[in-house]
């Protein structure tokens, strides 16, 4: 073996190394030849577990070759005879949030907390559209019924006792109309409300802040099966109480301790079952609006879409509707208190003897002063009534898109959305379910020819 051959590393099939020139672990005019000492040769080796200290080099028979150093600085590591450079560390990245909540399945917490992040995301379509849609005809309604039922029972009072029945029969019916009325409009304005919550939460998870007109665009032609809905889900609420109560003034006329202790056992137990199966049917159906307005299916599609995602998770869903019903009464009722102590206030103030005499000036006078505080509490507890309804409305939309997620993988569909989107990409609506595809006729085999 000559001089040469000594200190050349063995090159074969893993001795590759990337472009630039091969990075061998060592050059033969850095390695000693025959006879000659190492570099650092009778240098004091260092203890045991000691290390350099802080700014020194460590001793020259420590260190790599000079062209191994330069591999190393950029980033090549030797793995036995071949380099190698490290590529990107395989973690766990969390999921992207380009908007109210991160697209993945989301846990209580974030269901809980999120509808109050949407007050404050977009407040110009949150409250704006509660104030509009809700808040602004419930006062005024309000405002109407409160007036209308003044007059009724004040032309009631004041007319001659031969026609105060009447009146009264006239004021309750007036009442009673007046009522209905209020109903309706209500039930009109939370479909209308709903429709935007849905839509606005539904964007607002895409990161995306739409304006009142954009979102009404988007939701207007879904209004007409809200209202429906609402309609249709009163008039089988309606229904199933006037039999309870058709049931229990039936046997209350037949008279007897029997037909007494009937009625009271079915008022009872009637009660208690409509409150059962309110609870259960209002839960499995909870997310019919969200699949109406995103999904764009009718009445009956988003009925049996409800229940089928509600299905495996009924104590989720009504846990969480339950428990932003509370926080909204709670509130709400701490707004109101306030207002129902100074109305028990207004007939002593005004009014103190209006208990022992016979006038009917001093009841009018207290009439008139309940009636304002009423108007004013109604004024006020419409506002929060129309915030509470956002809050609840956008947590049931939470809910809906958190079950397709765990369900149907949406949180997929929603990142390939959104990143599709940042590259200029034109792509459908992510919340959509597609068609499923029609099934092709099989091809039959083309029969041999004869003799063949």
């Amino acid at each position: 073996m000559s001089d040469e051959q000594i200190g050349q590393t063995p090159q074969g099939a893993e001795g590759t190394a990337p472009q630039g020139g091969t990075p061998p672990a060592e050059s033969g005019a850095q390695q000693p030849r025959y006879g000659e000492y190492a570099p650092g040769y009778g240098q004091q080796p260092p203890v045991y577990g000691q290390q350099p200290g802080y700014g020194q080099q460590p001793p020259a028979w420590q260190q790599p070759p000079a062209q191994q150093q330069g591999w190393q600085q950029q980033g090549w590591q030797q793995q036995g005879w071949q380099y190698v450079q490290p590529g990107p560390q395989q973690g766990w990245a969390p999921p992207p949030k380009p908007g109210l909540v991160p697209l993945r399945p989301m846990p209580f917490g974030t269901l809980l907390g999120a509808p109050f992040q949407a007050l404050r995301r977009n407040p110009k379509i949150t409250v704006g559209s509660a104030l509009l849609l809700q808040g602004i005809p419930t006062i005024l309604v309000t405002v109407i019924l409160t007036g209308a039922m003044y007059l009724l029972v004040e032309r009631a009072l004041n007319a001659d006792a031969a026609d105060q029945n009447t009146l009264l029969a006239g004021a309750i019916g007036g009442t009673i109309v007046l009522g209905l009325l209020s109903v309706v409009v209500s039930a009109i304005s939370s479909a209308l409300l709903q429709g935007v919550v849905v839509g606005e939460v539904a964007r607002e998870t895409l990161g995306e802040k739409l304006t009142f007109r954009s979102l009404w665009r988007l939701v207007r032609g879904r209004i007409g099966a809200l209202i429906g809905w609402t309609f249709l889900v009163s008039f089988a609420w309606f229904v199933a109480i006037a039999l309870v109560v058709a049931v229990i003034v039936v046997l209350a006329a037949l008279g007897g301790p029997a037909g007494i202790v009937g009625a009271v056992a079915v008022g009872i137990l009637g009660g208690f079952g409509l409150i059962a199966l309110a609870i259960w049917i209002n839960t499995k159906i909870a997310l019919v609006p969200s699949a109406i307005v995103l999904e764009r299916l009718r009445i009956g599609e988003a009925l049996a879409r409800s229940w089928r995602l509600t299905n495996g998770y009924f104590w989720k869903t009504f846990g969480l509707i339950a428990l932003i019903g509370v926080i909204i009464y709670m509130v709400a009722q701490i707004v109101a208190i306030p207002f129902g102590v100074i109305g028990g206030m207004l007939g002593g103030v005004f009014a103190p003897t209006s208990l022992s005499t016979n006038d009917p000036s001093q009841f009018t006078q207290i009439l008139v002063g309940q009636l304002g505080v009423n108007v004013l509490s109604s004024i006020v507890g419409a506002v929060v009534g129309a915030i509470g309804s956002v809050v609840e409305t956008a947590a049931v939309s939470l809910l809906y898109i958190d079950l397709r997620m765990r369900k149907e993988g949406l949180d997929l569909q929603l990142v390939r959305f959104v990143e599709g989107r940042q590259t200029g990409q034109e792509l459908p609506d992510p919340y959509l379910v597609p068609a499923p595809a029609a099934p092709t006729a099989p091809q039959t085999a083309t029969p041999p020819w004869p003799g063949s």
